[in-house]
């Protein structure tokens, strides 16, 4: 069965391939589809998985690096002292990808060189760079940034591994490495949780043939309550509830909880509290005591009386609840079948886009949750969703909506990447773009001007757009490593809107009149030109790509040509 998964698989990347970019060679996608297979419960984003590749020189033998706290991908900018209280858990993967037919022993070598080096919690990157790319550096910089910095919240930290290839058997040399690799990693941070898994043929065709659930059944406890047809009020089982927001292995099912609403704040004493209810029950239903959940659906009916069939869940209120329910069912399983309390919970089928923004909005006006997490309800994301829609791009409003759908991923556009494309040439800050991609919709005054309801819907597909065009000609160019191509391309974005619209101050106005067709190849290499020229002269890193004077000297150059 292993060789033929092993000609299955080629044929699945073969075909993967034409969705995802022409120019990409076997091997480079091979490390895109390996992170997107093997963290698959982490529900990222086709651009979150591309945010963590570093494959390329000096990548260590790390073609992908994530960081995670508590299930949620960090990003670069992110403050996260403040956010987490206690109970926190901090999982570091790397993955490695090779489109080969076995494992081999030199992979695990150049890992275990790369972990003895950079574990080091007082690593100083500087004497690191030339062997190490940005990338890689940066990745091991925010871990140990991160690790210290929540240090006093004594989390569990694990450090998985993968090795991914189209191997089907792993010889006993490499297994041998792969514990010397362990030994190494703990030698640095005794009693870290270590794993290093390898990843074949049969694996990944296991995990290619997953299927996401859209129908779900829950079980109630009486008849429910309906006060129209696609409204249910009902109280379900703790344990039941369990089963519905978990997989066959125990896990929970992260894709039906609404992706941008979210308990950033993960208030402790409020967790504290539920815990304490589950924990210690006394007189008092739960319920009672708690405000339950809220389920939006495609569709619901209730046609056994004490069930409810339920077509693609969001709960969108409630997140806390679950988790808790989660976390206290995962540690005391065998109370699942003596469970007699109960649980909240309300299912509305929305009549439209408008109704459900609305009732995720008031589900979720009592609890503290950041403005950003809330932004995708506003109704100018509804307007652009709609309007990129009728262009061929596909406004991610809701976080992987269209990447569950088999949309391509360069016709996908996340809220924070056109977040940046606005910010980037409207706002003549590629700097500001490249520093903070993830806190640029926190800020009230820089939102209002980026997503105004006055604005020309044709401003957010134009620069969208040309955003993403520009990726894909930087990519095909094999000049560029990912890091440059990540430092660089919002400032080409902008010097490209600053050409086309004769002013090094581009507006909403002035860019609404621009027809997208007017960008053309040489066009975008000359503003590549331009932008990666200053970049070198300002240092070539992300550091220069951060600061300030790489955009003044852009500015410079622009206006001499805009002038001539």
């Amino acid at each position: 069965m292993s060789k033929n998964n092993q000609i299955l698989l080629e044929e699945i990347i073969k075909q993967e391939l034409e969705n995802y970019e022409e120019d990409s060679s076997v091997s480079d996608f091979f490390e895109f589809y390996a992170s997107l297979q093997v963290l698959k419960d982490f529900e990222l984003s086709f651009e979150e998985v591309e945010s963590g590749r570093c494959g390329e020189s000096h990548d260590g033998g790390a073609d992908s690096i994530y960081l995670f706290v508590n299930g949620e991908l960090v990003k670069e900018d992110e403050d996260i002292k403040d956010k987490y209280k206690k109970n926190v858990d901090i999982e570091f993967i790397l993955i490695q990808a090779k489109y080969e037919n076995s494992f081999n022993e030199e992979t695990l070598l150049k890992l275990s060189r790369l972990c003895r080096s950079l574990f080091d919690l007082d690593f100083d990157r500087t004497e690191f760079e030339g062997r190490y790319n940005d990338k890689v550096l940066s990745a091991f910089e925010l871990f140990k940034t991160t690790y210290l910095g929540l240090i006093t919240k004594k989390p569990k930290l694990k450090i998985t591994i993968h090795y991914v290839s189209k191997g089907i058997d792993v010889h006993p040399n490499v297994e041998n490495q792969a514990n010397d690799l362990r030994k190494d990693i703990i030698e640095k941070l005794p009693g870290t949780i270590v794993e290093v898994s390898f990843v074949g043929s049969d694996q990944l065709m296991k995990l290619a043939q997953e299927r996401v659930n859209d129908v779900f059944r829950l079980r109630i406890s009486e008849n429910p309550l309906s006060t129209t047809p696609q409204v249910f009020i009902a109280l379900a089982n703790l344990a039941e509830y369990y089963k519905f927001i978990t997989d066959e292995e125990g896990k929970l099912i992260k894709h039906i909880f609404e992706s941008n609403v979210r308990d950033y704040q993960r208030k402790a004493n409020i967790n504290n509290e539920i815990q304490d209810t589950l924990e210690n029950p006394g007189t008092e239903e739960f319920w009672w005591l708690n405000n339950g959940v809220t389920i939006l659906a495609s569709e619901a009916s209730a046609p056994g009386g004490k069930e409810l069939v339920i077509h693609n869940p969001e709960i969108v209120n409630g997140l806390q609840t679950s988790n808790e329910i989660f976390r206290y069912f995962s540690r005391n399983n065998h109370k699942l079948d003596h469970e007699k309390r109960d649980v909240l919970i309300r299912v509305i089928v929305p009549e439209n886009e408008e109704t459900r923004d609305k009732i995720i909005r008031a589900t979720n006006s009592q609890t503290p949750i950041p403005k950003a997490s809330l932004r995708a309800t506003d109704q100018v994301h509804r307007q652009i969703e709609e309007f990129l829609k009728l262009k061929g791009l596909f406004y991610d409003r809701r976080k992987n909506y269209y990447k569950n759908e088999g949309k391509k991923p360069k016709d996908i556009i996340s809220i924070p990447f056109m977040s940046q494309c606005l910010m980037s040439s409207l706002m003549q800050k590629p700097d500001y773009a490249r520093a903070r991609p993830s806190t640029l919709l926190e800020d009230d005054d820089s939102y209002n001007k980026l997503f105004h309801k006055n604005n020309d819907l044709n401003t957010y597909y134009i620069l969208s757009s040309w955003g993403r065009n520009i990726e894909i000609v930087l990519k095909a160019n094999k000049k560029f490593t990912a890091t440059e191509i990540n430092d660089i391309k919002f400032y080409v974005l902008y010097a490209v809107t600053a050409q086309l619209t004769q002013s090094i101050y581009p507006n909403n106005n002035s860019v609404a009149k621009l027809d997208v067709k007017q960008i053309t190849d040489e066009c975008i290499n000359k503003s590549i030109h331009l932008a990666f020229d200053s970049y070198k002269e300002k240092g070539g890193n992300d550091r220069a790509a951060k600061g300030p004077s790489l955009v003044e000297s852009l500015k410079e150059k622009l206006r001499t040509i805009i002038k001539s």
